[in-house]
């Protein structure tokens, strides 16, 4: 099916189309979404397409969802690919909302035999989203470490150095006093424990001094679906890093995916 939650993003101001394009594709636990980018803007290039994620959301499986994605859009170039999980010498090493056979799975292998062995790169879902918002969102033209936290049903990371992506961070597992961080700030544990955004944002403080005590960032970037009310919330919070909300929400990591293959970034 068509996601038209995206509109048209191409040349509406009759200017040359730009030739420096990427394609993205990026995988989560409903949906599979991917899309032509403008790697000099970091828009998309007309509008996304989605389809379901296949139940039980096995290596083949998926792998058929993105080719369909890819065949939509006639793309023949190299194609980025986010996924939920760390991936690592091309090695799939965690699962999250898919199945767990993709543990162990070479995904470079699986994704050239799909797709005809065109060139890919693969990588972990919130560092595309981060790679993505550091150039062309919130992060655009910070010096230094920038971080991206994604809040929703854990805590997804993102790590980048002046612009260069410190891979698999997972920080939402790190202890944060005697519990893992996303066991406490997720936008999930709020939902779940019927917090007010003062008693939630408590915590999200608390974790969030951690990772400044062990990383000293100029720029948190909040991303997740609970970063469209950051009104809300973003005020309240007591750590002393400038926190912003993501800009590219939904598009991030399709365009974060677009760029690591631009790139040929493997992780």
């Amino acid at each position: 099916m068509t996601d038209t939650s995206v509109p048209e993003s191409s040349d509406p101001d009759g200017s040359t189309p730009s030739t420096n394009l990427g394609f993205g594709v990026d995988v989560g636990g409903s949906g599979i979404k991917g899309g032509i980018v403008d790697l000099d803007s970091g828009e998309l290039v007309g509008e996304r397409f989605k389809v379901l994620t296949p139940q039980p959301a096995t290596p083949d499986a998926v792998a058929d969802g993105v080719a369909e994605v890819v065949a939509h859009f006639d793309w023949t170039g190299p194609v980025g690919i986010t996924l939920p999980g760390v991936v690592t010498d091309g090695i799939m090493r965690t699962a999250a909302n898919i199945d767990k056979a993709w543990i162990g799975t070479d995904v470079y292998e699986l994704f050239s035999k799909h797709l005809d062995g065109r060139q890919v790169s693969v990588l972990n879902d919130a560092d595309a989203a981060g790679m993505a918002e550091d150039a062309y969102g919130a992060g655009k033209d910070v010096a230094g470490v920038v971080m991206l936290l994604t809040f929703g049903t854990g805590i997804g990371s993102a790590i980048l150095i002046d612009g260069t992506l410190v891979p698999n961070t997972e920080l939402g597992h790190l202890q944060v006093g005697k519990k893992e961080a996303e066991h406490q700030a997720s936008s999930r544990v709020r939902e779940e424990k019927g917090w007010s955004y003062e008693k939630w944002t408590e915590k999200v403080s608390e974790v969030l001094e951690t990772y400044e005590a062990l990383f000293w960032p100029k720029l948190f970037i909040a991303g997740g679906g609970i970063s469209r009310k950051s009104d809300k919330w973003i005020p309240l919070l007591t750590n002393k890093t400038p926190v912003v909300p993501a800009v590219l929400l939904n598009t991030a990591g399709i365009v974060g995916a677009a760029m690591a293959v631009s790139r040929g970034l493997k992780t």
